[in-house]
């Protein structure tokens, strides 16, 4: 399970490195570093963002929404009043991926949070968070969810 609280970003484009056979002589070729710079790259918390850009080229994935995933998650949701016209565009901060939903799934599952600690935490609505333990756990407890 990927921690998306403190994401380290290194360690994951190793990961998905080596799940997708990517040999260290192509990487280097790809990114236009050496052997030792992208050994050292795995080490690192953060990358530049062309640097990344460059890996999920490479690796084909999306690793930027790693982060847009922890946006998700983590960051307070804005108060309607302070939406005014911006020049950058727009994004909908209610779109659950698929990893996210299981993310918080597996939270409760584990016992790690209740399932008010999630709806407090991650500002979840009550009625989907119910919706995705339907239909991608088969579980909901009668008792806090009686019909």
């Amino acid at each position: 399970m990927i921690n998306f609280k403190d994401i380290h970003i290194g360690s994951l484009i190793k990961k998905r490195m080596l799940e997708s056979e990517i040999n260290m002589e192509r990487a280097c070729n790809f990114l236009n570093y050496g052997e030792e710079y992208i050994m050292d790259m795995f080490k690192q918390k953060d990358l530049d963002t062309r640097v990344l850009l460059k890996w999920s080229k490479l690796l084909k994935y999306d690793f930027f929404r790693l982060y847009s995933q922890h946006l998700i998650l983590y960051s307070p949701p804005r108060a309607i009043d302070q939406q005014k016209k911006q020049s950058l565009p727009q994004f909908r901060k209610n779109l659950y991926t698929k990893e996210i939903i299981d993310f918080v799934l597996e939270l409760i599952e584990a016992e790690t949070k209740s399932i008010d600690q999630v709806i407090e935490e991650y500002k979840i609505p009550k009625t989907t968070l119910y919706n995705w333990m339907k239909k991608y756990n088969n579980y909901v407890d009668e008792k806090e969810n009686p019909t």
